[in-house]
């Protein structure tokens, strides 16, 4: 399914007159991910770079332990929405089933679905990495005006949540849009795993909560840039495991939370 977006004529009242116009609508399919066949969740989802999102989704809870478990995918359009068939190791698979996860109907973040307050401690979290350094402030204007200029979707719809990859020098290397914003961060994460891991980090369109941050330690990205805020969960998490989170990252400001040494001019912490 290629369609980003639908059009459709709404009635809109102008100057106290009612005329007809046309408005871009962004797309929002249930979109179910079913391994070795069975049907593990149903997300709601804009149906564009899909692939990506199977992989991020699965790295990032811990389904998949690397892109080399997934042998095969395919995205089969129903009737009612859109099924992803992963085809997984069987270990992993065997794993899957262990978790005894009830997820239907969840909003994507990390924690929702979990059976027992102990699991929140419990999400797949790689080793702290020391890979990126020396990332200058000043690089974070332009990769605001690059993120703001490549999102087509919200360009199009007002609609959408971007997540964006950019290199330590503030080129930007991916972007990847969605209704919802944790599937636009696992689409982007889906891609950073196809693309070899490079390095770099997150720049977010929406506020970087604990599962956000979660997300990107699962798969192994050092720092995560948000334009709106943070949470409490989310710095104690960043802090504890050394990863660098900035907030309210608008043009000529931000909040550095956690992991200033990855940053220039910024203290440790």
């Amino acid at each position: 399914m290629n369609a980003t977006t639908t059009t459709q004529a709404v009635r809109l009242h102008q100057n106290f007159t009612a005329e007809i116009a046309e408005e871009r609508l962004i797309c929002e399919v249930p979109v179910a991910l079913v391994y070795n066949g069975i049907s593990h969740t149903v997300m709601m989802c804009t149906p564009t770079d899909l692939a990506d999102f199977a992989l991020g989704f699965s790295l990032a809870e811990g389904i998949l332990d690397s892109p080399s478990q997934l042998y095969g995918l395919d995205i089969v359009k129903q009737a009612n929405g859109i099924e992803i068939q992963l085809e997984i190791a069987s270990r992993a698979f065997v794993a899957l089933k262990e978790k005894r996860r009830s997820m239907a109907g969840r909003t994507g973040c990390g924690i929702c679905g979990v059976e027992q307050l102990e699991q929140v401690s419990q999400c797949k979290i790689l080793p702290k990495s020391h890979r990126l350094q020396g990332v200058d402030p000043t690089i974070l204007d332009g990769c605001l005006a690059q993120l703001e200029q490549a999102q087509q979707l919200a360009h199009q719809t007002g609609a959408s949540h971007a997540a964006a990859f950019f290199s330590p020098e503030g080129k930007l290397l991916a972007i990847r849009e969605d209704v919802g914003r944790h599937v636009a961060l696992d689409k982007l994460l889906g891609w950073h795993a196809n693309a070899g891991q490079p390095l770099g980090f997150v720049f977010v369109t929406s506020r970087a909560s604990f599962e956000m941050v979660q997300k990107c330690l699962a798969c192994g990205i050092e720092m995560l840039c948000a334009i709106s805020a943070t949470t409490e969960m989310a710095v104690k998490l960043a802090q504890q495991l050394e990863f660098s989170l900035l907030a309210f990252t608008r043009k000529g400001r931000t909040t550095v939370y956690s992991g200033g040494h990855r940053v220039n001019g910024v203290a440790s912490g």
